[in-house]
């Protein structure tokens, strides 16, 4: 039997101008269905203390299989309507995964993927 990965997801959502707090109600719709996800271990909403525009939204799923279901349920279309209707600037998102420590040293061999920013 193979054991399941702990993975993660961050998204970085920045509002547009004068829009931030209807983003912050909107994302707060996400908070109690997706933590009822099967697999969500941990699902939360948190607001920059130093930028009003700037939204993190973070996941943590008992496996790829969980995440990746989750990721195709209903509860993302809102990120949707959010760029449809404006509310957002940008969506900076990122999935990962658990590392040992020999992988964290870079002494797993695997190749590594950087883009530029």
């Amino acid at each position: 039997m193979s054991k399941q990965i702990p993975v993660s997801h961050m998204a970085f959502i920045r509002a547009r101008a004068g829009r931030s707090e209807e983003l912050g109600v909107r994302l707060s719709a996400l908070i109690e269905p997706s933590r009822a996800a099967p697999g969500c271990l941990n699902f939360a909403l948190q607001h920059s203390q130093c930028d009003p525009q700037l939204w993190l939204v973070s996941g943590f799923w008992s496996s790829q299989q969980a995440m990746t279901a989750y990721f195709t349920s209903p509860s993302m279309e809102v990120f949707g309507e959010l760029v449809q209707d404006l509310v957002v600037n940008s969506v900076d998102f990122h999935t990962f995964k658990e590392v040992s420590a020999a992988q964290a040293l870079g002494d797993c061999g695997a190749p590594v993927h950087k883009l530029a920013g």
